[in-house]
């Protein structure tokens, strides 16, 4: 039976997407940044949406393939979210959120897939020895 744990980080995280753009407001801090903070949270949240994509390791184990697909598979998730909250009263789309969902999804699999020490640092597991191993080797 095939390990379905990898699985679970990225579809529990777009159904926190799912829930949060059907909602008609956000409690978001102004953290008076440069950038808007919703663009901030959108390059972070999807950037993190990204790496779990990556992390499963079929897409992993594809290479440059695989990365290209994790890219892909946030950015139209980011698309579709920017849809559905077209249906949301209060809700506007924006073609900066969507830019922002891009950045942070392909930086964040450029990173994994470029950066040892960044991956490394991810698949770390603080009691291995008792633990069936689940790095990925590069």
């Amino acid at each position: 039976m095939p390990e379905k744990r990898p699985f679970f980080w990225p579809f529990t995280l777009m159904a926190c997407i799912f829930y949060a753009s059907g909602q008609s407001s956000l409690a978001t801090p102004d953290l008076n940044f440069i950038l808007p903070t919703d663009k901030l949270g959108h390059f972070l949240v999807f950037g993190l949406l990204a790496t779990f994509v990556m992390r499963i390791p079929k897409m992993y184990l594809l290479g440059w393939k695989g990365a290209l697909a994790s890219a892909l598979i946030v950015i139209a998730y980011g698309a579709l979210d920017e849809w559905r909250q077209s249906f949301t009263i209060g809700r506007v789309v924006e073609l900066n959120d969507l830019i922002a969902d891009a950045l942070g999804a392909c930086i964040a699999v450029l990173a994994y897939k470029t950066w040892s020490t960044y991956r490394n640092w991810l698949e770390w597991t603080p009691f291995k020895r008792f633990c069936k191993d689940t790095t990925l080797s590069t």
